[in-house]
């Protein structure tokens, strides 16, 4: 059996097309690996923040401000997009944006607290934008029966972006480092190379995706802001009839928020309670997307055969082990067997979520929908880590009992997906489909 097979492809999508669309997520990956999860995150605390008590929950705030307005808007954006077939259009607009921002980050030193911030909330929410309109692309490009199959070749090769980028920066650090300069000088330098890795791997997609969606408005009054919130309403109030849909996002927003604080805040916790270095950290989560790419590929064919319902629903339970397992760590070898954990449900997890509001998705409406559940990622992004930064600040700056804490999401998450039927949610999608065109 083939490992990329065409017949995972819907008619007319070819292989070279899909490879464009999954260098997306190779080119964006650096940005979460590098920037929230790896390094900007610690250096915002210990540098930028000069590490001060309310440094972690600064940090929670920030990026939780720039989830704030992704999920304000990306709906709305997503109605727009649909009704214009400008997807390819905002996604170039965002990834300028992204990497501008991103460049910016350089220039932040102690003291730069608002540049800091200012910088993130640009960079995160044009991220966003970027990650949710991409992914609206899949379901024109992958057959029902291999959402998650495609879904997962691109998340699991995103991962190597991330780790290209990480590889890049932790080189740089070593070398840096063993000529005794401080972070101040080495940091900057990293969030060049991030930026610079993003924008030249998404010049492969914009050269080879296609933007398949034809405009729906008749005429400029109906392709609008005021007509892509008009059918944004429209949508909520046909919320009934997506009720799997729906679960499917308050099950996202659980299980995500605990997603966001393993993103966001894992290297302050290795740092903070464990005593790992910068080049610590950045090696393990060097390990953690070598996992997470593993976990993406081989349950993305694993998803199509068991079931998007059973697959999601097994990932959460790995990461409730996990959490356990990182609470209990007093040393760094407990801590990497549960780094390697969260790394392989981290990709099957996320890719699961994507597929499945793929196969929910209406064709009519796709970038909306997938505006609806990236409002559902973002809010998770800021209930997470806010709770978890909450935690730290009453409890003295207790890590141990803010990483307990997170469990209870994906504990909710896994309960939130018992009432989601997936053969009902299709025949929801077929049913706005009629109604679309009717």
């Amino acid at each position: 059996m083939a490992l990329f097979p065409q017949s995972a492809l819907n008619p007319g999508v070819r292989k070279r097309e899909v490879f464009g669309w999954a260098m997306y997520d190779f080119a964006n990956s650096g940005y979460t690996t590098v920037v929230l999860t790896a390094v900007f995150n610690a250096y915002f605390v210990g540098v930028v923040a000069k590490g001060a008590d309310w440094a972690t929950l600064a940090w929670t705030l920030v990026v939780g401000a720039s989830s704030a307005i992704v999920m304000l808007t990306m709906p709305a954006i997503g109605a727009f997009a649909d009704l214009r077939a400008a997807k390819k259009r905002l996604l170039a607009i965002t990834t300028f944006g992204c990497v501008v921002a991103t460049l910016a980050l350089a220039a932040t030193g102690p003291g730069d607290l608002w540049l800091a911030a200012l910088a993130i909330v640009v960079s995160n929410t044009f991220y966003s934008y970027g990650e949710s309109l991409t992914a609206a692309f899949l379901p024109e490009l992958a057959r029902r029966d291999a959402m998650g199959t495609v879904s997962g070749w691109g998340w699991s090769f995103g991962y190597f972006g991330g780790m290209l980028s990480l590889g890049l920066s932790l080189g740089y650090v070593l070398w840096a480092q063993g000529r005794g300069l401080p972070a101040t000088e080495f940091v900057p330098v990293t969030m060049a190379i991030t930026a610079g890795v993003y924008g030249v791997a998404s010049l492969a997609t914009f050269a080879l995706l296609r933007e398949r969606a034809v405009p729906q408005a008749r005429g400029d009054g109906d392709a609008g802001v005021g007509a892509a919130l008009r059918r944004l309403a429209a949508t909520f109030r046909h919320a009934r009839g997506y009720r799997d849909f729906m679960w499917l996002l308050a099950c996202s927003t659980s299980y995500q928020a605990g997603i966001a604080v393993v993103i966001a805040l894992a290297a302050v916790y290795a740092e903070q309670v464990l005593g790992f270095k910068q080049t610590d950290t950045m090696a393990l989560i060097f390990m953690v997307n070598i996992a997470a790419a593993l976990g993406a590929f081989g349950f993305g064919y694993a998803q199509d055969r068991m079931g998007h319902k059973a697959a999601l629903g097994a990932t959460l339970v790995g990461w409730i082990v996990m959490t356990a397992l990182a609470a209990l760590a007093t040393g760094a070898p407990l801590f990497w067997v549960a780094a390697v954990i969260a790394g392989l449900c981290m990709g099957s997890s996320q890719s699961a979520g994507r597929a499945m509001a793929g196969l929910f998705a209406p064709p009519e409406q796709r970038a909306e929908f997938f505006g609806l559940w990236t409002f559902a990622v973002r809010l998770a992004a800021i209930v997470g880590p806010v709770t978890y930064g909450i935690v730290t600040l009453l409890t003295a700056g207790n890590h141990r009992l803010a990483i307990v804490s997170t469990a209870v999401f994906f504990v909710a998450g896994l309960l939130l997906l018992v009432p989601i039927d997936i053969a009902r949610g299709q025949r929801a999608a077929q049913a706005g489909e009629a109604r679309g065109r009717g």
